[in-house]
This record gives C-alpha cells, structure tokens and sequence, in this order.
C-alpha cells in the first residue's frame, strides 16, 4: 500500500541535467525527427533559437529517472512492477535547447484507491539554474492494490 503521507511533498530538485547537442541529435534521430532544428545548429539560430532545439519528448531522458527514483522508494511503497501509464501531460513555457542546466522538482499531487487500483499523479516541474520555468509534466500511474 503506498504511503498517504506523500501526498502534498515536494522532492529537493534533481539536477543540474546538460542538454548536450549530440544528446538532442541522438534522440532526435532515435525517434525519427528531421527537423533540421534538432540537427542543424545554424538552422536553429537562423530560426531564432540559441543553439539546437530538443524535440518535446526529449524532457523524457532526464525527467522519467527523477520519477522513477521516488517509485523505487520503499518507503512510499508503490508496486513498480505492476504499474501502468493511466495519462500524461507536458506544457512547455519554452523549447529546450543545447546548453540548457535543468533542475527538475518533483511534487506528489494526488494518491486515491479505487476499483482494486492505486491511482498516482505527479507533476515535474524543469527550470533553469536561474529558475526560469521551461516545462511542467503531469503524469497519472496505476497499480493494482
């Protein structure tokens, strides 16, 4: 049975993750994106942005391990290996780029039980070492009871 008490705990920021160029390329092409924002530093900039442009699902490489690292926590108690990805959401206050150090804060929202399943959501909030907001993930996890 997870832990109740978690519910309304913020985590200490994880971090600093590098957004390293090659990292975006590498991605980028792992799941079969051409845009040339991704690839092209010149492009990029020719566009407007600072250097290479992460394609949304990239904030899944540094984001899902911080998210992981608290489910594996023993002392939450949430079954791991019999969880499913009920929803998730991600709202961008800006693109990633190269050369980004992100911090990544973790809050734990909501715990219900229902239907012989544990519902969970959590919300990731990205920032810069300046505390500029870059994304906010919000995802909801299912285990059975």
């Amino acid at each position: 049975m997870p832990d109740e008490s978690f519910v309304g705990r913020t985590l200490p920021a994880a971090g600093p993750y590098q957004v390293g160029r090659e990292k975006i390329r590498e991605f980028a092409t792992a799941i079969g994106d051409p845009s040339p924002l991704s690839h092209d530093v010149d492009a990029a900039r020719a566009a407007g942005h600072p250097d290479l442009v992460a394609p949304p699902t990239f904030s899944t490489t540094f984001a899902m391990p911080v998210i992981e690292g608290f489910l594996k926590d023993p002392d939450f108690g949430w079954d791991y290996t019999r969880m499913v990805h009920g929803d998730q959401r991600i709202v961008f206050q800006r693109p990633i780029f190269a050369g980004d150090e992100l911090f990544t804060t973790l809050h734990v929202d909501t715990l219900s039980t229902r239907a012989g399943s544990h519902f969970l959501t959590l919300r990731c909030e990205v920032a810069t070492a300046a505390e500029e907001p870059v994304a906010t993930f919000t995802g909801l996890l299912v285990t059975q009871t």
